[in-house]
């Protein structure tokens, strides 16, 4: 079976995509103004674990299955309803959070490591390629190392951890409850 791209999803995703990297990197560039080096290395490695984070969440998320959530739901656990949510919209889960968070993420993390070079450069007299060098090389070990961590844990723990999103979830408000009230 053949499935047929939405394109009112493609147009959400893209505005979406565009004014969660707008604020991101306004946030960044708030935070980095003026900051010192460990405020900038906290928001480095803050945005490096957000990516992480969403990675395992997006991984779980079609990884897991409905069944185990169809018993959380007979006997009315919080959080069961809105996993089961999650599970039928994995495809879209899935591309949020590993696509739009996880890659905004990655792109704001590589502009934070930048800033945060250009500063060790000028502050320390260090040549500029060594420096780009060591700073994105961290980055992206931690990243892409993170990233790997998470997914074998996202596999195995995918039920627990679309759970723990879904009880998350169930403690925000929605236009959903309010039309069963």
């Amino acid at each position: 079976m053949k499935r047929k791209t939405d394109p009112k999803w493609v147009i959400e995703i893209i505005v979406t995509s565009v004014v969660m990297s707008m604020v991101f990197s306004f946030v960044s560039s708030e935070i980095l103004d003026g900051a010192g080096y460990f405020v900038a290395f906290l928001l480095l490695v803050a945005f490096i674990a957000l990516g992480v984070l969403f990675d395992i969440i997006g991984v779980a998320v079609t990884s897991a299955t409905e069944t185990p959530f169809h018993a959380m739901a007979s006997h009315k656990e919080r959080g069961a309803r809105e996993a089961l949510r999650l599970l039928r919209k994995s495809e879209r889960v899935a591309s949020i959070c590993n696509d739009v968070v996880g890659d905004i993420s990655g792109i704001i993390s590589g502009a934070t490591a930048a800033v945060i070079a250009g500063n060790l450069v000028r502050d320390f007299s260090v040549g500029s390629v060594l420096m780009t060098l060591l700073v994105t090389g961290a980055v992206s070990g931690l990243t892409i190392g993170g990233k790997a961590v998470g997914k074998t844990i996202a596999i195995d723990k995918d039920t627990q951890i679309v759970f723990m999103v879904g009880r998350i979830m169930s403690l925000l408000p929605t236009s959903d409850k309010k039309k069963r009230r």
